[in-house]
């Protein structure tokens, strides 16, 4: 009994230091004051002023761009590295997995400067300027491929090893039985790496301030996104008011997305369920 309730003790003390930053945002983004724990009245006009606000739509517009064009090409190839590493020998396997387990595990600012000095190496040799949205866009994939990978691989070790072989006995080609059979048993993976991998790139600083160049909707400017404007922002003052309204969006946003692959998750599980019985 003691255990018990030291045990939720233990994990609402875990959830209220988690949230209760989060919920302090979003009560101050229904107010005007400059910093968080002035209250001048309650007041909405932080969220038009957020839209108004050129320079914050451009590093969320930036943000967003690379987020999902990263998210859907490290999701291709993770999805792909789980799926091949899955059929290869057991050497080549634990190979792969080993390899794809060290970026998770390594500190960010190796990666970012790894992969500047790459950049820099490549640019020495052909004589031309690197740094640009690509070089950001290949930071971004670099850091969410190993995520998406870890996501899918234990959907694919659930999966039934005959599914496959059974496909291809019943008359479907490799594609086939890999689009209509596989696929659609790691969906819930693909899903959870899918959007570990947006998440990464939206908070991301390390690697987008070591690999960003110009482009986007910067134009001939340095990208910025929200975590390099912010960084920008209190190294000359305080925060715009305006981004408590954006962190309360993107909150909801969120959990918004989290409840709705749970659900389709939850949809997936039954199915498989009823399928099995049968």
């Amino acid at each position: 009994m003691v255990k018990k309730i030291f045990g939720q003790c233990y994990i609402w003390l875990i959830l209220i230091l988690m949230y209760l930053p989060v919920l302090v945002l979003i009560a101050f983004s229904f107010t005007e004051a400059t910093n968080v724990g002035e209250w001048t009245g309650f007041s909405w006009n932080l969220y038009p002023r957020l839209f108004n606000s050129q320079e914050i739509m451009i590093a969320l517009g930036n943000t967003v761009l690379i987020a999902i064009i990263s998210a859907l090409v490290a999701t291709l190839l993770g999805t792909l590295g789980a799926i091949g590493a899955y059929y290869s020998k057991k050497r080549w396997r634990n190979t792969i997995d080993l390899a794809t387990q060290i970026p998770v595990v390594n500190a960010e600012i190796v990666v970012a400067f790894s992969l500047t000095v790459m950049f820099v190496f490549i640019g020495n040799i052909i004589n031309v300027y690197m740094f640009s949205f690509w070089t950001l866009l290949i930071g971004h994939i670099c850091l969410s491929i190993p995520f998406v990978y870890i996501n899918v691989k234990p959907k694919l070790q659930q999966m039934d090893p005959s599914l496959y072989e059974a496909a291809l006995d019943l008359g479907a080609s490799p594609s086939q039985a890999l689009g209509k059979v596989i696929v659609p048993e790691i969906m819930p993976g693909v899903l959870s790496g899918f959007m570990l991998a947006i998440t990464l790139s939206l908070d991301d600083f390390i690697v987008t301030a070591f690999t960003r160049g110009s482009g986007l909707l910067s134009g001939e400017k340095k990208i910025e996104t929200l975590s390099t404007l912010v960084q920008a922002k209190i190294k000359k003052g305080p925060i715009p008011p305006e981004m408590r309204a954006l962190t309360t969006l993107l909150f909801i946003l969120v959990v918004l997305a989290v409840v709705g692959v749970s659900i389709y998750r939850n949809k997936q599980a039954k199915k498989t369920k009823v399928r099995r019985a049968f």
